[in-house]
């Protein structure tokens, strides 16, 4: 195991990789060696500490991909501020319940996402921040929250410019900062995430240094990741797929970071083309969409070999596409949550291709699975569906200010309880069967969505499905079926269950069926399905 914090293990590598490209952004002319990301990092953790922000302070990025991003996540890894997520997608309420309940005293935010402006959110829920001087912020509803940093060159008013911080770092000398992070210790909490909250609010997930250093250094290992690699990443940096399967999983092995600043098909297929990528990072929904490009053929895609695909279910189509089209002969699955500092299990590079499509891999080293009876912690035989828990140096400290929730979660003997169903073969392979919460039981019948899923994704005419259970008064579920098909197609309810009829026993056969253009997701990719279910039961008119 890697016994080193976040800031340190930069050093070492600016020494040994000095002058390989550590960051790329291509479309913006930015290229930085690792000397060149190091020096530029120690320089944002000097600025912070003229801030005055002290270890173990929290500190809030509310960003897409940007550069500046990066250089806070290693940054606050040498200073030793706690550098809190935020989910791209957060609006008004969403951002204040998070702000407050993390105790953050600081705030980065990029001008705007989508058609989202996040300077006028913040002034709706701050609005004495127009009339504040910099850094002097007094919140009533937010009365932790202190510094307000823009990341742009654009004043707002009681804004402080990325600019700013930077010349701030030159009243803090080499010598202060490298103090502080000789302070530092790998068992300190350094990076907050909250929970996707399906259920109830979210929750503040706090990993150390070595929770996510170690599982980024191993999740680099499964995948085939060296020193000249190139990662693009899609996938968005709040989440742990971007900030340690992927920002940081490359800074453990000294390969190059390429980032994209928001996902779009035609920018990534561009990037990885433009920039050689060798490996390639997304979630389900991203390869759908880059495979179903219009110009996905015009892409020379000849440089990939590896990657990972994760975050939800992969469907066994659409890996063999991945692999098949796009050149991904390496490409791996990986499984898990957050607050497994996320990747309980892998698939390896040499794995046979049948494990790598259909299984979620097996256990990480050091990393301890067993599947259980859910509700008990007895262990069931290998094949029988139960739910997987996991204990390691890659389980959370907890969730913060939140012990009730923290004890529900881990049990006295340090299992994690994930709420996903799974099972084991004798080889120790999982295949993750479906959420505790997403099991439809019809009739006594216990249903999981995942294999009904997997069965339509072989139809020709679906591009993406998702079944979830739908209230029933004489079943008390049913099962439906949420479907997006390819372009240029047309379908029936009637058609997609006489493909089902004689294939899948006839209690799993969708008895709704409704097509759609589009799910509703979190900004990692994760699809909603409790809002999905919700959806259904208005559209259907049924009650719980």
């Amino acid at each position: 195991m890697l016994t080193v914090t976040v800031g340190k293990l930069l050093e070492e590598r600016a020494r040994q990789y000095a002058d390989r490209e550590a960051v790329v952004y291509a479309d913006r002319g930015l290229r930085l060696t690792y000397r060149q990301f190091n020096d530029y990092c120690r320089l944002v953790a000097r600025g912070l500490m003229r801030l005055g922000i002290e270890k173990g302070e929290h500190v809030a990025i509310w960003a897409t991909n940007v550069p500046e991003w990066i250089a806070c996540q290693f940054a606050t890894g040498k200073m030793g501020a706690v550098l809190v997520t935020v989910n791209t997608n957060y609006r008004a309420a969403e951002l204040e319940y998070l702000l407050r309940q993390s105790d953050s005293t600081t705030l980065f935010l990029i001008e705007q996402y989508r058609d989202s402006s996040y300077i006028d959110i913040l002034y709706e829920i701050v609005p004495e921040l127009r009339t504040s001087a910099p850094g002097q912020l007094q919140s009533k509803r937010l009365p932790k929250l202190k510094n307000v940093v823009f990341l742009g060159d654009k004043r707002h008013p009681g804004m402080f410019t990325w600019n700013d911080i930077l010349a701030m770092a030159h009243d803090v000398s080499e010598e202060e900062l490298d103090e502080r992070m000789e302070s530092l210790d790998p068992h300190d909490v350094i990076n907050m995430q909250y929970t996707s909250g399906t259920t109830g609010f979210p929750k503040g997930v706090m990993l150390t240094h070595y929770n996510i250093v170690n599982n980024a250094h191993q999740v680099a290992q499964c995948m085939g990741l060296g020193e000249g690699d190139r990662l693009c990443i899609p996938v968005p940096f709040f989440h742990c797929f971007g900030c340690v399967m992927s920002t940081l999983a490359c800074v453990t092995v000294g390969a190059t970071m390429v980032p994209v600043v928001e996902f779009h098909p035609k920018r990534v297929l561009e990037t990885v083309e433009a920039e050689r990528c060798t490996a390639l990072h997304g979630v389900p929904t991203m390869f759908i969409a880059e495979l179903n490009d219009p110009d996905f053929a015009k892409y020379d895609l000849s440089s990939l070999r590896t990657g990972i695909m994760a975050g939800s279910p992969c469907p066994v189509e659409v890996m063999k596409a991945v692999i098949e089209k796009m050149g991904m002969k390496d490409i791996t699955i990986a499984y898990g949550q957050t607050e497994a500092s996320p990747v309980i299990t892998q698939t390896r590079t040499d794995d046979p291709l049948e494990l790598r499509v259909e299984t979620v891999g097996r256990a990480l080293p050091g990393v301890e699975v067993k599947i259980v009876e859910p509700g008990t912690n007895k262990e069931v035989p290998p094949g029988v569906q139960g739910e997987l828990c996991t204990r390691g140096y890659h389980v959370m400290k907890g969730y913060y200010n939140n012990p009730e929730a923290t004890n529900e979660a881990i049990d006295q003997d340090g299992w994690l309880h994930t709420g996903d169903l799974a099972t084991m073969d004798e080889n120790g392979y999982f295949r993750i069967t479906g959420r505790l919460k997403d099991m439809i039981i019809r009739g006594g019948e216990n249903i999981y969505p995942r294999e009904i899923e997997e069965f339509l994704y072989k139809h020709p005419k679906i591009l993406d499905v998702q079944v979830v259970g739908v209230p029933d008064e004489v079943y008390g579920e049913e099962v439906m079926a949420w479907i997006i098909l390819k372009d240029g197609e047309t379908a029936t309810a009637e058609e997609i269950r006489e493909f089902c009829r004689g294939h899948i026993s006839r209690h799993k056969i969708p008895r709704y069926i409704e097509f759609t253009d589009s799910y509703p997701m979190t900004a990692s990719g994760k699809i909603q399905k409790f809002k999905l279910r919700e959806m259904a039961k208005q559209r259907l008119g049924l009650t719980t």
